[in-house]
């Protein structure tokens, strides 16, 4: 999580609005290290920070309080630049960044050649202090101590996880009570959450919702039938869902449910277009995978179908029409060459070479289909070890985090049931890279732990 010196503790509600806009600001900056992070779209924050120069424009309670409000918006599309524009915007001190700019800037030269270029960068501490990212030194001098076994370690952190676990259980029963409902009353396929924001969070986002629909009954008709998605902003996403800003206020939610017929309309006609890509492509299907880059608007998706059709319409690719059947695509638009993914579908640019795609295509098709085969036998046998390991060892849950590939997933589990950790009865696991109890009790533990 940031953290910074703007974090306002003295009122509630600008607490709140300051921490809504660290996660927010943390989506944004995870974003910015995924594939197709150029295509991030801008974001909209406000802190509330100390008040060092009180000014007549300022409201008479901020001043009261030693705080003022900072609203900003940002269009950058790499770390260091948001995090400068942030501290600028936040009037907080950005000299000692002033080396990084001038290292990023002489890293530029020789990438434009073509040739990779690679250069160990000394950050500054107060960037990893600030973006939250890992410090590599700290992390090497963390890695020399001793690691902690899994079981001196589920020892020590059990009590305190359980402890937080029964604290968390009557807001844990309100929230599955409250979700059931709405989903009930509104005929709602399902309600999630695009972060792994805490069972209190959530429950306050289910909450504004339950107001809402309580106030102006009629607003949430629109809604029957989707899956809503609590996310940065509001909107609708290439998947169909309705995305509600968790942010934004009760007019916004009903001014997006009133625009959700338009929403349709274009849901059918981005519809229509994957199936006459697939027609094109020998059956290729195009599909879209939110967890692998940012959360892409359906305006956004419509408009990369909609060129990508054109520019096929315009060639006369020789593909037979069943030829390339069970094959999968994601289209980015930041990419110049087309590429097979570790996991079976093609990540193929907008603008690429359509003959070169047509060759690339027919000589991966194969390739492409033992990697389908693999991704899904490593499923089939992540879901039965997973399976395996609540039973055995009464977990109370077992997850992971999408970095974990099912592979990791598999191996971890397979040691788990190995050790049988009498510490671990009635536990909820979510297995990572690092140990960490988190504020509603699950912990945290790495995919490669010690035994």
């Amino acid at each position: 999580m940031l953290s910074g010196p703007f974090i306002l503790q003295s009122t509630q509600t600008s607490s709140e609005v300051n921490e809504n806009s660290l996660k927010r600001l943390n989506g944004y900056l995870e974003n910015l290290q995924k594939p197709g992070s150029r295509s991030v779209q801008p974001m909209k924050l406000t802190f509330y920070i100390r008040n060092t120069k009180y000014s007549s424009k300022v409201q008479p309670e901020l001043i009261s309080s030693g705080f003022r409000s900072v609203s900003f918006t940002l269009h950058t599309n790499d770390v260091l630049s948001t995090v400068m524009d942030v501290l600028t915007s936040c009037s907080l001190p950005v000299e000692h960044m002033k080396g990084l700019t001038a290292s990023k800037a002489a890293s530029k030269s020789p990438t434009e050649t073509g040739e990779p270029f690679y250069r160990t960068i000394k950050w500054d501490k107060s960037y990893y202090t600030f973006t939250g990212f890992k410090d590599p030194e700290q992390e090497l001098q963390q890695a020399q101590r001793a690691e902690p076994t899994l079981s001196v370690w589920l020892r020590n952190n059990e009590p305190e996880a359980s402890k937080k676990h029964n604290a968390s259980l009557p807001r844990r029963e309100e929230l599955k009570r409250l979700k059931r409902e709405l989903c009930r009353r509104f005929n709602l396929t399902d309600i999630r959450w695009q972060r792994s924001w805490g069972v209190s969070h959530r429950y306050c986002q289910l909450q504004s919702l339950s107001r809402l629909s309580h106030q102006n009954p009629e607003a949430l008709i629109n809604l029957q039938g989707h899956t809503v998605v609590f996310a940065d902003q509001s909107g609708m996403n290439a998947s169909g869902h309705v995305m509600l800003g968790t942010m934004d206020v009760h007019h916004q939610w009903t001014k997006l449910f009133e625009q959700l017929p338009g929403y349709h309309s274009l849901q059918q006609q981005t519809h229509w277009l994957k199936e006459r890509i697939s027609l094109l492509l020998g059956g290729t299907q195009v599909v879209h995978m939110d967890r692998l880059g940012p959360v892409q608007p359906i305006a956004e998706h419509y408009s990369s179908l909609n060129t990508f059709h054109k520019r096929l319409m315009s060639h006369h690719l020789r593909l037979h029409p069943r030829s390339l059947q069970g094959l999968t695509m994601l289209l980015e638009n930041d990419r110049s060459n087309p590429s097979l993914h570790e996991m079976g579908h093609f990540v193929i640019p907008i603008k690429c070479d359509l003959p070169t795609l047509q060759v690339f295509l027919q000589n991966q098709a194969p390739e492409a289909r033992r990697r389908i085969q693999r991704k899904n036998q490593l499923q089939a046998e992540e879901e039965a070890v997973v399976k395996l390991c609540l039973e055995t060892l009464s977990l109370r849950s077992l997850s992971k985090e999408p970095s974990v590939s099912p592979a990791q997933m598999i191996q971890c589990c397979e040691r788990l049931l190995e050790q049988r950790s009498p510490h671990m009865q009635g536990l909820q696991i979510c297995v990572s890279h690092f140990y960490s109890v988190m504020q509603d009790g699950d912990l945290c533990v790495p995919w490669d732990w010690k035994s």
